[in-house]
């Protein structure tokens, strides 16, 4: 089996596939998700996709073989609150992810009661709308350290050579205070240090990723950074590898730049 690249997407919105002007909204989105099922020359065992939206004290894994869904949007149509992407889980990944953690010296343990946050049902649902890849999530860590989720992202790196896609799954740009032609300029600054960064060879991307803050408007487009940090295990997995921007978006809101990209 071929090794699985790795990714760092910008999900979107709530909801956004199920609402209709959401979803003409980030067409750019649905495309590059699309297409990021497409490239792949095999279909994965499984997705592992490490959320914006789940933290814990350690890198805790997702074990449920039937994961349930959790709605973690507000404000949005009743439907919304009733979906249900009936992929199966991996709890056998799910353990040996955990593995991988511990003998790195990762803090990490089995959770198989928590379901699945629309930061990994959304996107999947784009992807694979017919459910039948198993996927299981992976949270951060609380306080976010750089260093300490790379370093995690090389622990589960060898996880590519066994068909596992691993996505880390959050927004370039997260400021909710922030939006329309406010946004402009920070978004449009920040984005482009990260092209630029990103694009540098691998000893000083991982330092200029790991100096995050020092980016321009860095704290006005990550007031808190639980969106921006599954991009340091997706680099951390995949540390050596070129990076390619699969997906780019301006005046999303009247006024965000946006990008997802793909290592490997």
């Amino acid at each position: 089996m071929n090794r699985f690249p790795t990714y760092f997407i910008s999900h979107g919105g709530g909801p956004w596939p199920w609402i209709p002007d959401w979803r003409a909204r980030f067409l750019n989105l649905e495309k590059s998700l699309i297409s990021i099922a497409r490239e792949q020359e095999q279909t994965p065992k499984a997705v592992l996709v490490i959320s914006g939206h789940w933290e814990e004290a350690g890198f805790n894994v997702l074990a449920s073989e039937h994961p349930s869904m959790i709605y973690d949007y507000f404000g949005f149509p009743d439907e919304t609150y009733e979906l249900i992407y009936p992929a199966p889980g991996a709890s056998e990944l799910a353990y040996k992810t955990t593995q991988l953690l511990h003998a790195a010296g990762c803090p990490s343990q089995i959770d198989d009661q928590r379901g699945l946050d629309h930061g990994a049902f959304v996107p999947l649902f784009v992807m694979y709308p017919k459910a039948n890849v198993p996927v299981y999530q992976m949270s951060l860590q609380r306080g976010y350290n750089p260093q300490a989720h790379i370093s995690a992202g090389r622990a589960i790196a060898s996880l590519r050579d066994s068909g596992v896609l691993i996505i880390g799954s959050g927004l370039s740009y997260h400021n909710l205070r922030l939006f329309n032609a406010d946004a402009r300029e920070p978004s449009e600054a920040f984005d482009h240090w990260l092209r630029e960064t990103l694009f540098e060879e691998p000893k000083a991307r991982t330092k200029s990723v790991i100096e995050w803050e020092k980016a321009p408007f860095a704290r006005l487009c990550h007031p808190q950074e639980d969106h921006l940090a599954p991009l340091f295990i997706a680099l951390g997995a995949a540390e050596n590898d070129k990076a390619r921007c699969i997906y780019h978006d301006e005046y999303l809101f009247g006024g965000v730049t946006a990008s997802s990209y793909r290592f490997g």
